[in-house]
């Protein structure tokens, strides 16, 4: 298993599909208990990755504005609350 500073330069599609196949490992539970530990781990600095890409894609993101009869206006940043 490579070292989890790898993470940081991955992809989304990457990171994601590295941790689905963590978590199928895990859920085997063929593992050994080390490795077990070590790819949880790892599993973890994905699941991060993930989410700061993800955040990350959530800022760029507009809405898109309409008028009264539901035609296109223009675009205001997504309140995401």
């Amino acid at each position: 298993m490579a070292d989890t500073d790898d993470v940081k330069t991955l992809s989304f599609e990457r990171a994601i599909e590295e941790l689905e196949s963590i978590v199928r490992r895990l859920e085997d539970g063929k593992v050994p208990l080390e490795e077990s530990v070590a790819i949880y781990e790892r599993g973890e600095a994905l699941k991060r990755r993930c989410e700061e890409l993800l955040r990350a894609a959530e800022a760029r993101v507009d809405k898109i504005t309409t008028d009264a009869q539901g035609q296109p206006t223009g675009t205001a940043p997504l309140d995401m609350e």
